[in-house]
């Protein structure tokens, strides 16, 4: 629904201030839009109807994203690493339109209403700040994947929201930016705009945040094994596990580390290394989900079969496959392997009966436009 006056109302404006201040604001533009946000009016612009549509895949940390230094921006406490994951994916199209007189998010062919559109329309309102918009868009998502249960499903979902979103408006965005913006609408979306092994930058500076790809995706065929032993959306999810981060007395601890981790992870990646990928990735997890545990409320996202499995992953490490594991904010587990090892470890995840379901997915490539209209 739309966000009429009152609080949600007030949030919204407050938003808008935000973004305009980041994007050389636009006083009449914000007065348009605040205006609309008020009174539920449509804003007429001259801009004729035009429609794109992105592809985004989510990614993989193996150095991991929890806390941020502004919750606003989503500036994250530290940097991290990941991988991208082919053959998961958000598909996206975003309709700037004279004629709608509110958001329309759509996701997996259900019309959303409450927060989740609330969200999507936040992260609009930084697109028409930065894009000089005062219109309204309709947004279709779908997913290939289970969404919020652990896949990062809401990287893949801003990374493609922002790049249809700057497409259909006709604007060309270099990839640094585009980034930075989709950070905006979900920390980890940053991470799915470049291509392959990607590094996202910790800073205090909006423009100073933004992810790039440290190796295409051809550079080490690893192979994520996604062991899936829930497909529920998740209790709490990583907005709030991000505030409540520094209630832990962990906290400080992974944080000052987070850079030496990054480096070794950086590194192993570079020479190819799995032996010292395998330590660093598996003791970054374990450190965010102590963070987690230890949080106040603290929050528990792992399951008996999560550490089942874990405990076989190192088992089989020390037989001879070529794996190791790490945890998001789900329970699901991400076992990291190199290509040759993939079968086998896929065999053995499928004998246990903890395992719903078994996806793999090699290193993916970055966001792109797969269809773009004409204006109509």
């Amino acid at each position: 629904m739309m966000i009429s006056s009152g609080s949600g109302c007030k949030d919204r404006i407050q938003y808008l201030k935000w973004t305009l201040t980041i994007f050389a604001p636009n006083k009449a533009l914000f007065k348009l839009q605040e205006q609309n946000i008020v009174r539920n009016r449509k804003v007429t612009m001259p801009m004729t109807q035009q429609r794109a549509t992105a592809r985004a895949h989510p990614n993989i940390a193996f150095v991991k994203y929890w806390g941020n230094r502004n919750h606003a921006l989503r500036l994250p406490s530290s940097p991290s690493l990941s991988m991208n994951l082919a053959g998961l994916h958000a598909e996206t199209t975003v309709t700037w339109a004279d004629e709608l007189d509110e958001d329309i998010f759509t996701l997996n062919d259900q019309r959303m209403t409450g927060e989740s559109l609330s969200r999507v329309s936040r992260h609009l309102d930084a697109l028409r700040a930065r894009l000089g918009i005062a219109k309204f868009a309709a947004v279709e998502s779908h997913n290939n994947f289970p969404t919020g249960a652990g896949i990062a499903s809401s990287a893949a979902a801003f990374a493609a929201l922002t790049l249809a979103g700057t497409a259909a408006a006709g604007v060309s965005l270099d990839e640094r930016e585009l980034s930075a913006i989709a950070r905006l609408g979900s920390g980890s979306a940053a991470r799915s705009i470049p291509s392959g092994f990607v590094q996202w930058h910790a800073a205090d500076q909006h423009e100073q945040s933004y992810a790039e790809s440290i190796a295409p995706p051809d550079h080490w065929a690893l192979v994520d094994v996604i062991a899936v032993v829930s497909q529920s959306h998740k209790a709490v999810g990583s907005t709030e596990g991000h505030r409540s981060a520094e209630t832990s007395d962990l906290q400080g601890a992974r944080v000052a580390g987070a850079a030496e981790r990054l480096a070794i992870c950086r590194q192993a990646i570079l020479e190819r290394d799995f032996t010292s990928l395998a330590e660093v990735v598996e003791h970054d997890s374990n450190l965010m989900h102590a963070v987690m545990m230890t949080s106040r409320p603290p929050l528990f996202y792992w399951q008996p079969a999560s550490l089942l499995i874990m405990e076989k992953v190192r088992q089989w490490r020390a037989e001879g496959l070529r794996v190791c594991y790490t945890l998001d904010a789900g329970a699901n587990v991400h076992c990291i392997c190199v290509k040759d090892d993939a079968d086998a470890v896929t065999q053995a995840l499928g004998r246990l009966s903890e395992v719903q379901e078994v996806r793999t997915a090699g290193v993916g490539g970055g966001a792109v436009i797969i269809e773009h209209s004409l204006p109509t």
